[in-house]
């Protein structure tokens, strides 16, 4: 059987979409259909049902996939072994949000670097075009708060994010613990809020978790957005008003006093972040090895 055939097949049944694995193969969408029919003729039997978007393999098309990927794996990885062992250069593409990119994933991945390594970085917050690239092949690793399904993907939980509602000095002077928490939230009436969106993505699901609640109509505007993190946490030590953040983005300013927690919750709201690339691309040496590099550095996060 030709592996050119299964290789085109593999990613068909990965991507779940004859675009899609075009796109990774670099070949067009009537070449892929075509191998795929080649390949269907050879076995007896269709290997996928053809839907209104993508395909979905048939009980065959399953069975075959089980048996000839992991060989397929080990061939790309004998392959990328050669290529290191003379010399090429190997870009790794990574994407994802920018806080946590500049703050936690790139400072782990820099020595790579001094191995030989490029990398190449897309900001990308929004999770949905973040994973579309990731499966049209412009990005190898992405990083997302956001466990995406299918057999298209692998991920790897890297750490937890804690969130924490803060305040300058000045702005948590006016707040007492004690009426916070007895009467919630409304003992922050009158102070403004400084949130990344006008949906308030971070203070909703605070107050639902800590308060169980949702703002109230007084709340259903932020004073201050905008759409970085940093630039919210420079917007509140600066006395625009309370936020919710990531811990790890705060905690400096936390522990040098220049923004103060309002609330040491049992159990805080809490987000997994996720190191995603496509099923089946570990193969690759070195994303393997920033793979690595990231899970070694996460235990610390």
């Amino acid at each position: 059987m030709d592996l050119a055939l299964l290789r085109t097949f593999v990613a068909v049944h990965r991507a779940g979409s004859f675009t899609r694995a075009a796109a990774l193969l670099g070949l067009s969408q009537p070449a892929v259909t075509s191998q795929i029919r080649t390949l269907e003729r050879q076995v007896g039997r269709p290997l996928f049902h053809r839907r209104a978007r993508g395909v979905s393999p048939t009980a065959v098309g399953d069975e075959l996939a089980h048996k000839a990927a992991p060989h397929l794996d080990a061939l790309l990885q004998i392959t990328e072994a050669g290529r290191e062992a003379a010399g090429m250069v190997r870009t790794l593409h990574v994407a994802g949000p920018p806080e946590f990119l500049c703050l936690r994933v790139l400072p782990a991945l820099a020595p790579l670097v001094g191995q030989g390594h490029t990398l190449r970085v897309a900001l990308q917050a929004d999770v949905e075009e973040t994973l579309d690239g990731l499966a049209a092949g412009h990005h190898d690793l992405v990083v997302t708060t956001a466990r995406p399904r299918g057999g298209l993907f692998t991920a790897t939980a890297l750490c937890d994010e804690e969130h924490v509602l803060i305040a300058a000095p000045y702005g948590a002077a006016l707040v007492d613990p004690d009426h916070l928490r007895e009467e919630g939230p409304g003992a922050l009436d009158g102070i403004p809020l400084v949130e990344v969106h006008e949906s308030l993505p971070l203070v909703t699901r605070y107050w639902a978790t800590v308060f169980d609640t949702r703002p109230d109509a007084g709340r259903a505007t932020a004073t201050v957005v905008a759409p970085d993190l940093r630039a919210v946490l420079e917007c509140v030590q600066a006395g625009a008003g309370l936020a919710v953040l990531p811990r790890y983005l705060c905690q400096d300013a936390l522990a040098e006093g220049r923004v103060v927690a309002l609330t040491d919750p049992p159990v805080p709201p809490l987000r997994t972040w996720f190191a995603v690339v496509r099923t089946g691309s570990l193969s690759l040496a070195h994303l393997a090895r920033a793979h690595d590099r990231l899970l070694d550095a996460a235990r610390l996060w």
